[in-house]
């Protein structure tokens, strides 16, 4: 804010700032440093003896009113085939935040979460005779990846996770950016792709031939 040219404003601790919007945010009122040493708090929270609201919705919408709409099922707009036959979802960690630029600065967080790790279900590992930890690459009709191969059930047969905090392996480098009809959101979170060890030859690509009409 002194940068800003407000010079005439002073703070010695973080709980000051939050004793401000306390007292200027109505939904944070009960907010403090004093009462978050001791408690946990979820807003809204509007005064020093509100518990704070464990769900934001609890009794009434809090901003606008709840729109629900009954829509028809659709596949996806990318589906597995024989080439690219699993279906590759991304997502979180628990442990990292969003592209890791925060979170990633730990190393404590960075051992607990390495990067670069994809899931593959056991019988999947199997058939395509990939170890637990043994490189591998995933490829889609975008682009491909690097990654380590850490072999759970955590997710289905025919399917594989990968995180997309982690720049050493950019998840989003295969997914697919088809928009939906109606909220106009791409197609993040799936696509297929195909996995195999990264020693693998790259498979060649079947080249169309043109038509005369077309040379």
């Amino acid at each position: 804010m002194e940068r800003c040219g407000r010079t005439s404003f002073r703070t010695e601790r973080p709980a000051d700032i939050l004793d401000e919007v306390a007292a200027v945010t109505p939904i944070y009122g009960g907010v403090s440093f004093a009462r978050l040493d001791k408690e946990s708090l979820q807003w809204p929270c509007r005064d020093a003896s509100d518990p704070g609201t464990p769900f934001l919705h609890k009794d009434t919408f809090s901003r606008g009113l709840g729109k629900f709409h009954a829509t028809p099922f659709r596949e996806a707009a990318e589906l597995p085939d024989e080439e690219y036959p699993l279906v590759f979802s991304t997502g979180r960690l628990l442990f990292q935040f969003h592209t890791g630029t925060l979170s990633r600065r730990s190393p404590g967080i960075e051992e607990v979460a390495p990067p670069g790790n994809i899931e593959i279900h056991p019988d999947d590992a199997q058939r395509m005779r990939i170890q637990n930890g043994e490189p591998v690459r995933v490829t889609s009709r975008r682009g491909e990846v690097e990654a380590k191969a850490f072999v759970t059930p955590r997710v289905r047969e025919g399917m594989v996770f990968m995180p997309f905090h982690y720049s050493e392996a950019p998840a989003n480098v295969l997914t697919n950016d088809a928009l939906d009809a109606i909220a106009m959101i791409p197609e993040l979170k799936v696509c297929a792709v195909r996995v195999e060890k990264s020693s693998a030859p790259r498979p060649r690509r079947k080249r169309r031939r043109r038509s005369r009409a077309s040379r």
